[in-house]
């Protein structure tokens, strides 16, 4: 968001907690993309802001709830407000319980990995409306054919994307791998090291799909210990990941860091050929 955007996205948090019963005197920005993520202090809340029309707060709540159900790892809302989506100045407000975050290397590979395998557990458990995974690759594949959307995007690379969109899509339908409710996205981005334990965050890209889509997402040492996933689809799943965030790199409404550099480098890794790496190697290099 725009620092005009984050004004008013703050403003919007705080008067709505306020009018819920939660003292904020302070706002402290965590996060600033498409979202915006804010500590409110002292309540000590943590609170999510997008543009209504542009989020999935409302799915986020449902899972959020129906995941804690099967004793799932994942991050709570807020217990002393109702459990909903709140409006306000046309922004989407969710209220979560912070949590003091731990460093990273108060878990393993295996820990990450068995937080998964809880996760999958419980979605498993949960009968929920959320697109296909191949729905966010036709999505990809829009962007990409878009000239208007991606014109830094040349024209060889446009169709390097375009045809590996296409192909790993392919080999992993081959498959006919069983499916199931995904995270959609679990790296270590969206993992909470916690007093908790390890907590799973950010649902918004919830999806049906093959395990092994989620699994793209963590590094080797992770998938490691994943001893059920099949290696091949995997590998499909990992090219399919590296194709759709590099379409997203190229977006003019893109707000990632260095955007088309980290696109750039995908598409070097592409031309590379296998093995892919995870999604999750690249964002801890």
């Amino acid at each position: 968001m725009d620092a005009e955007l984050v004004s008013r996205a703050m403003a919007a948090a705080t008067a709505l907690a306020g009018a819920l019963g939660l003292p904020v005197n302070d706002a402290v920005v965590i996060h600033n993309s498409n979202k915006l993520a804010l500590r409110l202090l002292p309540c000590d809340v943590f609170a999510r802001v997008a543009l209504l029309g542009q989020e999935a707060a409302a799915l986020e709540v449902e899972l959020a709830q129906r995941l804690a159900a099967f004793s799932s790892p994942v991050a709570a809302l807020e217990p002393r407000i109702k459990p909903r989506v709140f409006e306000r100045d046309g922004f989407a407000v969710t209220f979560w319980t912070y949590y003091a975050a731990m460093t990273p290397d108060h878990y393993s590979p295996a820990d990450h990995a068995d937080a998964l395998r809880r996760l999958h557990g419980g979605m498993r458990e949960v009968e929920i409306e959320t697109p296909h995974f191949t729905e966010r690759v036709a999505a990809a594949e829009r962007l990409v054919t878009n000239r208007h959307e991606t014109p830094a995007l040349s024209e060889g690379d446009r169709h390097l994307l375009l045809s590996t969109l296409h192909s790993a899509r392919q080999q992993i339908h081959s498959h006919e791998t069983a499916e199931q409710l995904l995270h959609g996205e679990p790296h270590s981005g969206n993992l909470l090291s916690t007093e908790d334990g390890l907590l799973f965050i950010d649902f918004e890209t919830s999806c049906r799909g093959p395990v092994e889509f989620d699994v793209a997402h963590v590094p080797d040492e992770v998938s490691a210990h994943c001893p059920d996933v099949d290696p091949v689809v995997l590998q499909e799943c990992r090219r399919l990941v590296l194709a759709m965030v590099a379409a997203w790199r190229w977006d003019v409404r893109d707000e990632f860091p260095n955007g088309n550099e980290h696109g750039r480098d995908i598409l070097t890794l592409l031309r590379a050929g296998p093995p892919w790496p995870a999604l999750g190697a690249l964002a801890a290099e």
